[in-house]
């Protein structure tokens, strides 16, 4: 099956390479089974090694390469999506639109490491929570520990692991609002999920926000004030921003979205620390917070986000001006380097025809023109030594008998 262009290739008009098949991408036949794949991934995943960070920091190639095998899997790997581009295509599965979510509990730690020295090379990779904590959770099969507000607890979760806290809230603490935090001073990789309980007394997963750094820890929370508060997801569009630095500044707010959930109910809320680290555990610190004390804040962080919103909209408008004076200034400042060299070529030739209007030939004006310098050189030469007057050491040498004498002739008395 031949491969098709992506909507984006479509749009932008551009000579970009297509797309490969994602069975040759993967080296699989169109029949092969899920473990096939599976297999398969895994072993070009070992292959890559040879592209480690620490030798290759920003490769482009080893990026491109890996963005590719990764969409190729992440479209193989979903029974749906592979059922959708085996009848369509690309654009069936939109496979630019969708982000690099991999559940990597379900291939070991081959796919982990991998993922991990990869996303050194800047390629966003988004994990998906372990299908093994969901199943648990909606079977109610996972230990909740109670959480007080304002008592935080330290602990350390192990990875594609995670630790359940229950919050009670009062229908005050609910109306004043309510926070929930996570940092990690390590500056390792977790999530902070939030679970909806069910009736038969089972969890399902209702938000989920990924840590980033702050500063020198790594932090999550979410916000229940009673009003809109924003997430912002870093990886959205990182790959093609990391193409174009421009780009990096003006999509910079496009993941800035709602999050669903504005407010909770009083009752029992349940959260959870899961460990994302790729390699260890993770040490964190989780408090729960009324938002009654924190008046001000609330306030400062509705205007805020209205100014964050306002700037999303105006960004737009900015780009497309942007982009405008940039390629005039693009086109003044070759014209500007064409028009140097026109300049430094033309007063060559100036000084060439200056130099033509003489009868002597090139080669005896040259030869003369030496000639004339060493004339000058030794002219030079003699008359320093003419004009040097001798020493005292030079007088001290001369002999006695070299002085002329005066005789007297008159006779004695």
């Amino acid at each position: 099956m031949p491969p098709h262009r992506s909507k984006s290739e479509k749009n932008d008009g551009m000579a970009k390479h297509l797309r490969r098949d994602p069975y040759e991408v993967l080296g699989v036949l169109r029949n092969s089974s899920d473990q096939e794949i599976k297999s398969a991934y895994r072993k070009m995943a070992l292959n890559c090694f040879r592209y480690h960070p620490d030798k290759n920091g920003n490769d482009p190639v080893a990026a491109d390469m890996f963005k590719e095998v990764t969409f190729s899997y992440n479209i193989l790997s979903d029974p749906d999506k592979r059922r959708q581009y085996d009848t369509a295509g690309f654009e069936a599965v939109e496979a630019d639109n969708q982000e690099l979510e991999l559940d990597l509990s379900s291939l070991g730690a081959v796919n982990t490491m991998f993922a991990a020295l990869f996303s050194k090379l800047g390629v966003p990779i988004k994990t998906t929570v372990s299908a093994t904590v969901l199943e648990e959770a909606l079977n109610g099969a996972v230990i909740i520990r109670p959480l007080q507000l304002g008592q935080p607890i330290s602990r350390k979760v192990e990875k594609q692991c995670a630790h359940f806290y229950s919050v009670t809230i009062t229908e005050d603490e609910a109306r004043d609002g309510f926070v929930c935090r996570v940092q990690s001073s390590d500056k390792s990789k977790f999530k902070l999920l939030y679970f909806e309980l069910e009736e038969n007394g089972g969890l399902s997963l209702a938000l989920q926000e990924d840590s980033a750094k702050t500063g020198k820890v790594t932090s999550a929370g979410m916000y229940f004030l009673g009003f809109p508060v924003y997430c912002l997801d870093q990886t959205t569009n990182s790959v093609a921003a990391a193409k174009d630095p421009d780009a990096a500044f003006f999509k910079k707010l496009d993941g800035f979205q709602p999050c669903e959930i504005t407010e909770l109910k009083p009752g029992k809320h349940v959260f959870a620390v899961y460990g994302d680290n790729f390699f260890k555990s993770v040490s964190y610190t989780i408090e729960a917070i009324c938002a009654a004390p924190f008046r001000e804040e609330k306030e400062n962080l509705r205007a805020v986000e209205a100014e964050i919103l306002s700037k999303r909209a105006e960004l737009s408008k900015f780009e497309t001006e942007y982009r405008e004076v940039l390629a005039q200034f693009t086109e003044m400042t070759s014209r500007y380097t064409k028009e140097m060299q026109e300049i430094d070529e033309l007063l060559k030739q100036r000084n060439e025809i200056h130099a033509s209007y003489t009868t002597i030939p090139l080669n005896k004006r040259s030869s003369s023109g030496k000639k004339s310098k060493a004339a000058c050189k030794e002219a030079k030469e003699d008359g320093e030594v003419r004009d040097r007057k001798p020493s005292t050491r030079d007088r001290t040498k001369k002999k006695w008998y070299n002085i002329p004498l005066k005789v007297d002739k008159r006779k004695p008395c």
